[in-house]
């Protein structure tokens, strides 16, 4: 779906590729996972984590909140879709209905939650939900990271560097070894920062070579543990087991369930050409 990673996001908000089209990258994804999943499991342990046997209960709101951020997504496609408008009308919308359930937590929802479970006053500044205290939490560096990546490559479009390079790949080696040779520099650089500079190079492509840069971008970064946003977040949250190191032994398995899901698209698009 245009939802499922941040790059098949921007190739789908571009116009690149419409909704339904995604469903083309259905079984090529599936072979990009279960390939290297089948090959991981021989060398894994076969352990289970401990369960934890704490009881977590839903706080006040939380079932109005889950339905507003799925509200919230069926109202970017639906205006994409039906009302051709700008997906990000649809998301600003729900970020509106979300701001508002927060509104309407802070001031009656939560003094009705805790009177009825008799909690302090005192006790109640600690658990006040506080939206404007969650976004203060947010990892500025990351965005600051991003933004500046994503003004540097505009840069590059703007002096006229990205259009040089498009026409040296794209016009000498073609799209399908181009786009392909693109997924794997962003394991390298960062697929986000890639899939923005296509986008900015603009290369004429049919919507199969669209969807494949979308799909060599999405999984192409995992070739190494840099390339994607999931792979700096585990590697920052369990430093001691996953480094960039360990992960270095699993390319074998990845590289080929990437090779092999290039196969798949080449087959699974051909009524697009």
């Amino acid at each position: 779906s245009p939802f499922g990673d941040i790059t098949t996001l921007m190739v789908w908000t571009a116009g690149k590729v419409e909704t339904q089209m995604f469903s083309y990258l259905m079984i090529p994804s599936l072979i990009n996972w279960i390939i290297p999943a089948l090959i991981m499991h021989a060398f894994v342990p076969n352990e289970f984590p401990e369960a934890g046997d704490e009881k977590i209960e839903f706080k006040p709101g939380a079932k109005v909140t889950i339905f507003l951020g799925i509200f919230t997504i069926a109202t970017a496609v639906s205006f994409h879709q039906f009302l051709h408008l700008p997906p990000f009308l649809g998301m600003m919308l729900g970020l509106g209905l979300l701001m508002m359930q927060g509104y309407y937590l802070k001031v009656w929802g939560e003094k009705k939650y805790f009177t009825s479970i008799g909690v302090s006053e005192e006790q109640r500044e600690d658990e006040k939900f506080d939206i404007f205290r969650k976004v203060a939490n947010v990892e500025f560096d990351t965005l600051l990271f991003f933004f500046g990546v994503l003004t540097a490559v505009g840069a590059l479009q703007y002096i006229g560097y990205l259009s040089i390079v498009s026409e040296s790949m794209y016009g000498n080696l073609g799209p399908t070894i181009s786009n392909t040779l693109v997924g794997v520099l962003s394991a390298i650089v960062d697929n986000i920062p890639v899939m923005f500079a296509v986008l900015k190079m603009d290369p004429t492509m049919g919507h199969d070579q669209w969807l494949l840069i979308t799909l060599t971008t999405g999984t192409g970064g995992s070739l190494l543990s840099v390339g994607s946003a999931a792979g700096v977040a585990v590697m920052g949250v369990d430093r001691k087991n996953y480094t960039f190191m360990s992960h270095l032994k699993w390319i074998p398995a990845i590289a080929l369930g990437y090779v092999a899901s290039i196969v798949s698209w080449w087959f699974v698009t051909m009524g697009l050409r």
